[in-house]
Order: C-alpha cells, then sequence, then structure tokens
C-alpha cells in the first residue's frame, strides 16, 4: 500500500497555475485530477476519491466556499483534506473560510512551490498515518 500514489484534486479556474501545481505534483510521485471551478470540482471529487483536494477560493460558476461546504456536506467527500488556494489580497478571508469549511490549511497565492509541496506532503503523511 505504501507504493500506491497519492491522489490530489487541483480545482482552480486559472489554467496557468493547475498546470504549475500539476507538474510539480506529478514529479514528486503523485497522482493529480484537475478542475477548473467548483461544480466540476465537486463532481471529480466525488468520482476519483482523491486524497486531498487543492481548493481556490474564487471561482466562477461556484466558489470555493460553496463547493468546499458542499464537499464537507457529502458522506462520499466529506472527510477529505481541503487545503484552500487563495490571492494574497484576501489571506484574512481564507483564514475564515478555513475556518467555515473547515479546510487544514490555505497557501496565499503566488505561493513558493518548495513551500506547498511540503504542505502537501506533510498533510499526506499525517492522512496516511491516521489511516494505518
Amino acid at each position: 500500500m505504501a507504493d500506491t500514489k497519492k491522489r490530489i484534486l487541483v480545482v482552480d479556474d486559472e489554467p496557468d497555475i493547475v498546470t504549475l501545481v500539476k507538474s510539480r505534483l506529478e514529479a514528486n510521485g503523485y497522482e493529480v485530477v484537475s478542475a477548473y471551478n467548483g461544480k466540476d470540482g465537486l463532481e471529480k471529487a466525488e468520482e476519483a476519491q482523491p486524497d486531498m483536494i487543492l481548493l481556490d477560493l474564487m471561482m466562477p460558476i461556484m466558489d470555493g466556499y460553496e463547493a468546499g461546504q458542499k464537499l464537507k456536506e457529502n458522506p462520499k467527500t466529506k472527510d477529505i483534506p481541503i487545503i484552500l488556494f487563495t490571492a494574497a489580497a484576501a489571506e484574512e478571508v481564507a483564514k475564515k473560510g478555513a475556518d467555515t469549511i473547515e479546510a487544514i490549511d490555505y497557501v496565499v497565492k503566488p505561493f513558493d512551490d518548495a513551500a506547498l509541496l511540503f504542505l502537501i506532503n506533510r498533510i499526506a503523511d499525517i492522512t496516511e498515518k491516521s489511516k494505518g
């Protein structure tokens, strides 16, 4: 089981961010599923059953707050750890959002690749240990 790739869902309306995060995570052994708005993110979360979700707050169609609340209300996705993405100007909003939808942490954009990877690895390790 230890050699099974962790699957991460990246939900962000900025294709450049999704591409950057996806390439960084795949280079470090993660499987990545992408969605570009909250509505698609909900569908992909239920289908793919990721080990973790990186969720942007400000998106069209359905924002990260609404998507995060729906993820937590759905028995199939409620236990998936969520990390919020937010613009630096909205850091206080992210803190509030993290409390509102019980996100495990948040990352401010623009973000440092190494710091994001460290956070994801740490959360992946914690969730793996809690399952074992």
